[in-house]
């Protein structure tokens, strides 16, 4: 047997290098590089490998470890989950930085590999610069905190343990159904030791994504159930896109008549003009498609995992007789809500239930009704594009401003605060690529790491990041990344002085806004309720390097968004809006305890709402 005597460090970086995916006979590179901020636990070994294969493996200087795993998990989205980064981070807090990043990775389903450095393994030093110690046990560090975030973890004491974990770690990366963060913690001293690896390690090896189908009973219980029903909907989420089965879900809808309500991540499922296309579903979602969910006596669930908002919290479905079928690559997913599982690719599953259910259609009532609801939406749209309020513009018209200048190729990226639901309910989506939302963990300063990586999956999309103030204050360093790698983002800025989202809900459950502006304390009340804070973010994007523009009109955001796209580099537009100025709520709802006993009067108040209101969630137990 061949061997190649190599640090565990360069093993890693050479073995990465070699692994690809296969889909529909189309090869991918399955690493694009690795993402990193070098210190004490990672410079020596992963640090030196990546600079020794710098020619063959390319790494890229982050500015903060948890935006690296938001841009990585961005790239992977964008890559329909056959592409994504490493990322590599120093022992103690540059490890545990990653772990936000981690848990949204995990949550939405997207492949990304951490290797942070860990404490040695010979335990004959001290964990120097994280001095996590404990009585009891020896075995463990603070990348043990990785463990419930991660879909496979491991600890590699031994240089020759990686001959087992990378394979592994590959196993569940390039799994559609069990993929998500992959954590490969890295004893610092272990990285820079030297083992001869067996050659056949470094071959090139190619996973095949497979399309299953689903099981032939099923399928034909699945049909029985369509070709009966009289109000079915379809509700189309991440999974279509993944799959690439957008077009097979527009044949499908066609032939059949059937509504679509597409979640935060099957969102660009179907164009939002197609016929059949009622919007977004769910606590953010539009009226005709929550009345829609409402009736319906069949659910056909496809690519998505029926998460809280998109099932408004189990209010959404009241039809007492109401069934579901899950098309889904995952079980798990697949059997919510005891529905009949179809544990299966989208793209084929759709398919063959086309070819199946024959000449089966709504009957022309209920297509009158989707017409009108469609109708009506449009309507509405126009009005919240239209407000016309002063002195301040609202989000729902700088969301429109930006809609009708973006092309169908382009991405519009968000992920926190009320403009998600926003966009999920307003943007009208061209192309099946152009919405990105991080919504399943809802993590504040995913945006413009997220749209980093958007752009380096395709370089050929204008990005658009649409991020409030709130948000930004939080991770907003991968600006300088993007200049420095010279892929350009339009970073529209929205700023309200505070977090106008929760300020909503604290309203709604009775507290009034409870801090949630940006202001002084006041030395009279000893409340946060003085003047607003004199934050200039204008002045700190421009710090961080990118092209700045400030506007205080919709006239003047439509030319700044002209400039931006014209700019050489990232350009960050900046817009004030008004704080209490929202997109309604429409015929949905959304859990919120509100405490059950109070002093305040609108909390009070809030309670019996939402006692009332939480008389509608329902089990599903088939």
């Amino acid at each position: 047997m061949k061997i190649r005597k190599l640090t565990m460090g360069q093993a890693i970086i050479q073995f990465l290098k070699q692994q690809y995916v296969e889909r529909d006979g189309i090869e991918t590179a399955f690493f694009a590089g690795m993402f990193g901020i070098f210190g004490h636990g990672n410079v020596a070994g992963s640090g030196q490998a990546l600079h020794q294969y710098s020619d063959v493996f390319r790494f890229y200087q982050t500015r903060n470890e948890q935006s690296m795993v938001h841009t990585a998990a961005a790239y992977a989205k964008m890559s329909n989950r056959l592409s994504t980064f490493a990322c590599t981070s120093s022992i103690g807090p540059g490890a545990t930085n990653m772990l936000t990043g981690a848990a949204g990775a995990t949550i939405n389903r997207l492949p990304v590999l951490l290797l942070p450095g860990d404490i040695f393994s010979t335990r004959l030093v001290a964990p120097v610069l994280q001095q996590l110690e404990s009585p009891n046990s020896q075995d463990f560090s603070v990348n043990d905190c990785f463990k419930p975030v991660s879909r496979y973890w491991d600890r590699i004491n031994r240089p020759e343990q990686i001959i087992t974990a990378l394979p592994e770690a590959m196993r569940v990366l390039t799994s559609q159904a069990e993929t998500g963060t992959v954590t490969l913690a890295l004893p610092q001293d272990v990285q820079a030791e030297a083992y001869p690896y067996p050659e056949q390690l470094f071959e090139k090896r190619v996973y095949s994504i497979p399309r299953p189908r689903a099981d032939e009973n099923l399928l034909q219980r699945a049909t029985e159930w369509i070709t009966s029903s009289e109000r079915p909907l379809i509700i189309a989420g991440g999974g279509v896109i993944y799959s690439e089965a957008t077009e097979q879900l527009a044949k499908f809808a066609e032939q059949t008549g059937i509504p679509v309500g597409e979640t935060f991540a099957g969102k660009g499922s179907l164009r939002y003009d197609h016929p059949q296309n009622l919007g977004a579903i769910g606590a953010t979602g539009t009226p005709g498609a929550n009345i829609a969910a409402r009736e319906a006596d069949l659910i056909i669930a496809i690519g998505t995992r029926l998460s809280d908002f998109t099932t408004a919290s189990k209010t959404a479905f009241q039809n007492p007789n109401v069934r579901f079928i899950n098309i889904n690559i995952a079980e798990f997913d697949a059997a919510k809500h005891a529905a009949l599982p179809l544990v299966a690719d989208t793209r084929v599953t759709l398919t063959e239930l086309s070819q199946a259910i024959g000449t089966y259609k709504i009957d022309n009532e209920y297509a009158t009704q989707i017409e009108n609801y469609r109708d009506a939406w449009e309507e509405e749209v126009e009005r919240l594009f239209h407000l016309d309020k002063q002195p301040l513009p609202s989000q729902s018209e700088v969301i429109g401003i930006v809609n009708e200048f973006s092309r169908p190729e382009d991405v519009v990226v968000c992920a926190a605060g009320s403009l998600p639901g926003d966009l999920h309910k307003l943007w009208r989506t061209r192309n099946p690529k152009q919405f990105h939302l991080e919504y399943g963990y809802s993590c504040m300063g995913y945006e413009i790491a997220g749209g980093l990586g958007i752009k380096m999956a395709d370089p050929t999309r204008d990005v658009y990041v649409l991020v409030g103030d709130g948000s930004y204050l939080m991770l907003a360093q991968e600006i300088i990344t993007s200049i420095q790698e010279n892929y350009k983002l339009i970073i529209v800025l929205i700023n309200n002085d505070g977090h106008s989202s929760i300020g909503g809900l604290s309203d709604a459950t009775g507290a009034q806004g409870f801090a949630t502006r940006f202001r002084y304390r006041d030395d009279n009340s000893g409340e946060l309720e003085g003047d607003i804070l004199p934050v200039d973010l204008a002045a700190n994007a421009k710090s961080l390097g990118a092209n700045v523009i400030e506007v205080s009109t919709l006239q003047m955001l439509k030319a700044a968004l002209q400039d931006a796209r014209d700019a050489d580099r990232t350009t960050v537009v900046k817009i004030d809006v008004h704080f209490d100025t929202r997109v309604p709520q429409y015929e949905s709802w959304w859990d919120v305890p509100v405490a059950e006993v109070s002093e305040v009067d609108t909390a009070k108040q809030a309670y019996q709402d939402y006692e009332e209101a939480k008389q509608k969630e329902r089990y599903f137990l088939g």
